[in-house]
């Protein structure tokens, strides 16, 4: 495969490539994101990085690299279920409309991998998208799949399109119930580090596809202070944090406002058990919202924010990515934020390039 690797952000695609063990190069990748392209070009310093808007690359360019794979993960603000959803009506959905207009034009185009936040299947980009494949001569399988259900503790639900030349075939059937990847499908795929971490705690195959491994599994030792909860912050907005333990088997999903704002942005994390958690909640409880009090109780469960090493391990980025000295740590949230879980696309790519079903 020679890939190029569209809206890169900082390499998610390209190691998802590499843990697929599907043969293939990186010959480029595009993003506009400077901070980003620093962060890529810091791990993948060989690569060709076009630091350039997307509808700025004609298909002369592209046809020069030759490529036969897109990997993709266009921005996801027109399509998110908590924005203004303008949908094609956004300016950032223009160069997506110029990808499209790309494709019919790649002659050499075989395989396209594209992601995006849950809620683009329901958008009008979307229509156009399949449109856009049908008249180009590819067909395609559409899914929503979240890492939980390969064994890892994170819920971060995420649209995929698997699209390939009509004349190579997939590995898989239709899909059982719509936008599922069906369960038959999961044995195809190479064990994992990840299945291996479910399967010390479970005892056949249906619990493995069903359970996740506990946190104690991705956490670090850092000094905590630097991470901890401010207590103005537990005082009025304690109850929204969505609280685990080392022996939780699950976290919330990780957005580009984690450790900015607290709702719906991830998880946050106790060295205690459920157990102390719910009684130091209970005596808190006892207070008016203004008493000092709140504070102080729950300031001793010394609630912290995941680092950014420990989301990096739940977004399954290998131990060797790292980040510049000069990102900072609200950077590195955001990053990741806006990144992919690498393992769930190297699965699908490994399904997309796969041509026939296992024996």
């Amino acid at each position: 495969m020679r890939v190029l690797e569209l809206y890169s952000g900082i390499g998610g695609m390209h190691y998802a490539l590499q843990e697929s063990s599907i043969k293939g190069n990186v010959v480029a990748a595009v993003d506009i994101n400077t901070v980003a392209n620093d962060v890529y070009k810091h791990n993948f310093p060989n690569v060709l990085l076009i630091n350039r808007n997307i509808q700025s690359i004609s298909v002369e360019e592209i046809n020069a690299l030759d490529i036969d794979t897109i990997l993709m993960s266009p921005p996801c603000q027109p399509y998110t279920r908590i924005g203004l959803q303008k949908d094609i009506s956004d300016n950032r959905s223009i160069s997506l409309f110029h990808v499209l207009e790309l494709i019919s034009q790649i002659k050499t185009l075989k395989y396209i991998l594209l992601e995006n936040v849950k809620g683009f299947e329901n958008s009008e980009m979307r229509n156009v998208v399949l449109k856009c494949l049908n008249e180009s001569g590819f067909h395609y399988k559409e899914l929503i799949i979240s890492p939980c259900q390969f064994g890892i503790p994170n819920t971060r639900y995420r649209y995929y399109l698997l699209a390939k030349r009509k004349n190579l075939k997939f590995c898989f059937d239709h899909l059982a119930s719509h936008f599922n990847l069906p369960e038959n499908t999961l044995k195809l795929l190479p064990k994992s580090k990840h299945a291996l971490l479910v399967e010390e705690s479970s005892t056949c195959d249906s619990e493995i596809i069903k359970k996740s491994y506990n946190l104690e599994n991705i956490l670090e030792n850092v000094e905590e202070s630097e991470y901890l909860i401010p207590k103005k912050l537990l005082q009025k907005r304690a109850s929204l944090l969505d609280i685990r333990t080392s022996q939780s088997n699950g976290s919330c999903c990780f957005t580009k406002a984690y450790a900015h704002y607290v709702e719906g942005t991830g998880s946050v994390y106790c060295p205690y058990s459920e157990e102390v958690i719910t009684q130091k909640f209970s005596e808190a409880n006892k207070y008016s919202e203004q008493s000092p009090e709140i504070s102080e109780i729950l300031g001793g469960l010394r609630l912290r924010y995941f680092t950014p090493r420990e989301v990096c391990r739940l977004m399954c980025f290998p131990e060797n990515f790292t980040f510049p000295e000069h990102i900072t740590r609200k950077q590195k949230y955001r990053l990741l934020g806006n990144s992919i879980n690498i393992y769930v696309v190297s699965k699908l790519i490994f399904l997309l390039c796969t041509e026939s079903k296992s024996t």
